[in-house]
């Protein structure tokens, strides 16, 4: 299908505002119809308009895959109900003092990688709920993994700052491949610019050729 540029609210930081997995993308409400079915058609999945806390900054607030949906303590019982009954999935929130779930939390139907800042019932809770085994880790000095890592049951695009040999443990943690890159010009939290699933993957429009490249190639699109 091939990796297509886009921008949210004026802004190339799309990771901010969706989430994806292999069914459907979460998308803030009051998005232009119009702009939403491209962006689920790029995906090839249903779109799904929520909130989490009335914000519309879905992707630090929601970690997930194909299996579970784990949200920020910040979500109201309505917008729990409003993404169960729109996704089909069972919809949690993480018990964690911590509200930034999706910059915690990187995760595929084979393994999720948690931030070490994370307590125990919380890494235990992500276990259960995304029904995959769980690693802890932090990714170069950083504990904000979820930020650092883009992982689909197809591949997956890492913090550019790694050796190969924390690439390569990545990519065991998943079950898929690994590789290094960077969005948006620069940027190395990866997934602040790219949003992804098993059959496709959108970025930020500032991303640059050779970064279009090694995204292409990591996630395997």
């Amino acid at each position: 299908m091939g990796l297509h540029l886009v921008e949210l609210y004026r802004s190339p930081n799309i990771g901010v505002f969706l989430k994806a997995n292999d069914s459907f993308v979460l998308v803030p409400k009051g998005v232009a119809s119009s702009k939403v079915e491209k962006l689920a058609n790029e995906l090839g999945v249903s779109p799904c308009h929520v909130s989490i806390g009335g914000t519309r900054l879905l992707g630090p607030l929601v970690a997930m895959n194909n299996k579970g949906i784990l949200v920020s303590r910040m979500v109201e019982d309505y917008e729990m109900k409003e993404i169960s009954s729109k996704t089909g999935l069972a919809v949690e929130r993480l018990e964690s003092r911590f509200t930034a779930v999706g910059n915690l939390i990187a995760a595929n139907d084979h393994g999720a990688i948690v931030s070490a800042v994370l307590e125990h019932s919380a890494i235990k809770q992500v276990e259960r709920s995304l029904g995959t085994r769980v690693r802890v880790m932090t990714i170069g000095q950083y504990y904000q993994v979820g930020a650092m890592i883009v992982a689909t049951n197809a591949g997956a695009a890492v913090y550019p700052k790694l050796n190969e040999q924390e690439t390569a443990e990545i990519g065991k943690i998943f079950n898929v491949d690994a590789e290094p890159s960077s969005v948006n010009g620069g940027i190395p939290y990866v997934a602040s610019g790219v949003v992804a699933n098993s059959k496709n993957a959108i970025a930020g429009y500032l991303t640059t050729g050779p970064e279009l490249m090694f995204l292409t190639r990591a996630l395997k699109v």
